[in-house]
């Protein structure tokens, strides 16, 4: 039996379901719609409509490197009870293992077993960030994955030329926990450097600074804020008295990537 959009519809109105699971609904069952109800009851997915709308910010993160290729995918669910279970943290490194090997479009083969973790621990299961890197001959990848309470929550990824892969997991530890949000000042956007300059001279104005001075010390501070935010600018962690840049000497950073819950 055929069925339409308004079927797919109509269907959806009456269960609550999603619209792909009431399309798949009607597919299962010749397009019978008192059989695709019945269908999206035992699937437990009649309410799934309603779970898509809860909030879920925790979740488990999941890195994985091979040879040359590394991936980072990021599973979003609403509890730590479920971002802990072995379920989601066991399909998050399966994710992660697929985009390294496929790309990142590959995460689409993985719908139905999404689909079917949303029904076993019953909340609004989703996919978050996927990254994708591959390093040419010579390149170095490395990672790090801080854990919390036995699952990853921040995951880091680097790509370095000229670098051990010792010297690239240190970058990768720092990124974790410094995090840069650009690789190096020149990255900086203009307008978010314009915009910080004159918060900058708002803030040296209203503290009273002397007009003659103000272009040195909005200088002074802007450095401050690229220390902040791009890599390379930024005090080591592991030693403060030197940046990023003359920790990694005459290695280069080409890339980098962070994944968080939260």
């Amino acid at each position: 039996m055929a069925f339409t959009a308004k079927d797919v519809q109509t269907l959806r109105q009456a269960t609550g379901a999603g619209m792909m699971d009431a399309k798949r609904a009607l597919e299962a069952n010749d397009g019978d719609m008192d059989e695709a109800k019945q269908w999206l009851r035992e699937k437990g997915l009649a309410a799934s409509a309603k779970r898509d709308d809860r909030e879920n910010t925790q979740g488990v993160v999941a890195v994985v490197i091979d040879g040359n290729v590394g991936a980072i995918v990021k599973l979003k669910c609403e509890t730590d009870f479920a971002a802990a279970s072995e379920q989601l943290k066991g399909e998050a490194t399966t994710l992660a293992k697929l985009v390294a090997a496929e790309g990142e479009d590959a995460v689409a083969k993985r719908s139905t077993e999404l689909d079917d973790l949303k029904i076993t621990l019953k909340e609004n299961i989703d996919l978050g960030e996927v990254v994708r890197m591959e390093a040419p001959p010579g390149n170095v990848l490395a990672y790090y994955l801080h854990l919390q309470g036995g699952r990853g929550v921040n995951a880091t990824m680097v790509e370095m030329a000229d670098a051990s892969q010792s010297l690239a997991h240190d970058v990768a530890v720092h990124i974790a926990f410094a995090r840069p949000k650009y690789l190096s000042r020149n990255d900086v956007p203009a307008d978010v450097v314009d915009k910080e300059r004159q918060t900058l001279e708002t803030i040296s104005r209203n503290e009273g600074k002397p007009e003659a001075a103000l272009p040195k010390i909005i200088e002074g501070r802007l450095n401050g804020f690229y220390k902040d935010v791009a890599l390379l600018d930024q005090p080591y962690a592991k030693d403060d008295k030197q940046s990023v840049a003359q920790m990694i000497g005459s290695a280069s950073i080409v890339r980098f990537a962070q994944v968080e819950i939260g």
